[in-house]
């Protein structure tokens, strides 16, 4: 009973956190492109790593994962898909798009089942089947009504499955696997910001050192959650942990609508409650098991 209590506070403030203040502060700092917010939490992200590994002497977890040639590659792939994912999601914010961020994290377990059918040949049954078809019915219905793909909630939802999907080949703990992760796009990192720099398109400098202070705490912003809900999830299980994370997208999408004021059309309301359909069938599908 105390681990679940433990473990569920750990995982509800994980989901807050990147549903409540990670919004606000990424909003905040939103001064800065989405493509130096990006360098940003890779290079800070990676450094307090070192940091914590260093500390909690783990640097033997990291050596025989690296062992395997194969492992790098697999790395390289899953850190530019997190890449990848992190700037669509501060695009979403810095553009005001924080509802199509949401709509992503919604889709992306459901998603995730998918890719399970597909690569894994994993079972499914008719409710899941359903969770699926709903969502792709969704994004057809907002496609047809309003003449465009929403890239960002797809790019979102795609990326972070295609992640989670391909993590599932190596064992690793999570912040291990995001120090090798981060590691490997470290060099890109530093050479997209010296781009930055050259065409002194930059936020981040010696002249700015309040603003270079705000940027630094990216890391900060990326390690706390992930550490919280990975305690969260050992406590609680894989399922529970899931189930709570839902937090995250409901609340970046009550903040986009009204703290944001971000406009929400009848068309775009009629997609997000065929997904929160196929949410409440996915849940029940996890507490089953």
């Amino acid at each position: 009973m105390k681990n679940l209590f433990k473990g569920s506070l750990f995982t509800v403030g994980a989901s807050l956190w990147w549903g409540v203040i990670g919004v606000i502060y990424f909003k905040f700092v939103s001064f800065a492109s989405a493509i130096e917010l990006t360098i940003h939490r890779t290079i800070w992200t990676a450094l307090l790593l070192i940091l914590t590994t260093s500390y909690y002497s783990k640097w033997n977890e990291l050596k025989i994962i690296l062992n395997k040639k194969v492992n790098i590659l697999i790395f390289l792939i899953t850190g530019l898909l997190i890449s990848i994912n992190w700037y669509t999601w501060l695009f979403a914010v810095k553009s005001n798009n924080l509802l199509d961020a949401a709509l992503g994290y919604y889709i992306f377990p459901i998603l995730s089942i998918f890719f399970g059918i597909i690569f894994l040949k994993e079972k499914y049954n008719r409710n899941k089947f359903i969770s699926v078809i709903l969502v792709v019915i969704a994004l057809i219905y907002l496609l047809i009504k309003l003449g465009e793909v929403p890239w960002i909630g797809i790019t979102v939802a795609i990326t972070f499955s295609l992640y989670g999907l391909i993590r599932k080949k190596v064992s690793v703990s999570s912040d291990t696997g995001l120090l090798i992760e981060t590691l490997l796009l470290l060099p890109l990192a530093i050479i997209i910001f010296i781009f930055l720099l050259k065409n002194n398109t930059n936020i981040f400098s010696f002249n700015e050192p309040i603003l270079s202070f705000y940027l630094f705490w990216a890391g900060v912003m990326t390690l706390v959650p992930l550490f919280w809900y990975t305690k969260g999830m050992h406590l609680i299980g894989i399922g529970p942990a899931s189930m709570i994370f839902f937090l995250t997208p409901t609340a970046q999408f009550f903040l986009g609508l009204f703290y944001f004021n971000e406009p929400l059309i009848l068309d775009e309301l009629i997609s997000f409650v065929l997904i929160w359909i196929a949410v409440v069938i996915y849940l029940n599908e996890l507490r089953k098991e």
